[in-house]
């Protein structure tokens, strides 16, 4: 199994057992139920509940030939009908979801997140806040431990003309590029914290087996790391 491709079908918002029964469909094309089962390794009910569940959202279909039903996949390009569904239909109650969340949403709010999609929270968060990021700690933690959502990451900033300004050790020296400068300080150790300031935002990375990730939303710490930041930024070199 391609696991790349069976990681992003999960967070795409299929089950784990609906994306091994898509990913089986993939393989073998129309097969018996029975088949799928086997190839995807799963018992028969589970098959039978994920081939009725894909073929509600559009990604399967079946035909009978001698009363046997075989089942194949739709085209992949129907998961971003789907997606897209999903979305038109979030959109749509968004307004009363957004009143909800203003009425008690706190002054200051901090939240913790733990693992990969702590992680992956963050980079999306950075994007959409399409504000300029200053880190400082960064010692390649996300290229080593998730080189596909670095590689995304790098290009969506790009996409969106958000520039990022790092402070990494001289060990670490960098090009500058467009939307990226970088400085430099002298360093012995390497951090296992990472700090993202973005918009009033502070994104606090702990890399360790299973990172934790720390949020703070508040205008007046936002300022304050960014004060500081901008202290070391000054006394940092430029090559």
């Amino acid at each position: 199994m391609n696991t790349k491709i069976y990681d992003e079908l999960k967070h795409s918002g299929l089950t784990k057992n609906e994306s091994r029964i898509y990913l089986s469909l993939l393989r073998k094309g129309s097969s018996k139920a029975g088949t799928i089962s086997k190839d995807s390794e799963l018992d028969r009910t589970s098959t039978y509940n994920c081939l009725k569940s894909l073929l509600q959202k559009g990604l399967a279909s079946y035909a009978v030939i001698g009363k046997i039903k075989y089942f194949q996949p739709a085209n992949p390009t129907n998961i971003e009908i789907y997606l897209k569904d999903r979305l038109d239909t979030v959109k749509q109650i968004m307004p009363d979801l957004q009143k909800m969340y203003k009425s008690t949403k706190l002054e200051q709010n901090v939240r913790l997140f733990k693992g990969k999609k702590g992680v992956k929270f963050i980079l999306d968060d950075i994007i959409k806040e399409r504000k300029e990021n200053c880190i400082f700690g960064s010692e390649g933690q996300l290229k080593k431990f998730y080189p596909y959502y670095a590689d995304r990451f790098v290009s969506q900033l790009k996409e969106n003309r958000i520039k990022v300004r790092s402070i990494v050790r001289f060990t670490r020296r960098k090009n500058n590029t467009k939307y990226q400068e970088y400085r430099f300080i002298t360093a012995e150790s390497e951090s296992p914290v990472v700090t993202n300031i973005y918009g009033n935002k502070i994104g606090i990375i702990v890399w360790s087996d299973n990172p934790e990730v720390i949020l703070i939303e508040n205008k007046t710490s936002a300022e304050a790391y960014r004060e500081y930041f901008e202290f070391m930024w000054k006394s940092a070199k430029k090559n």
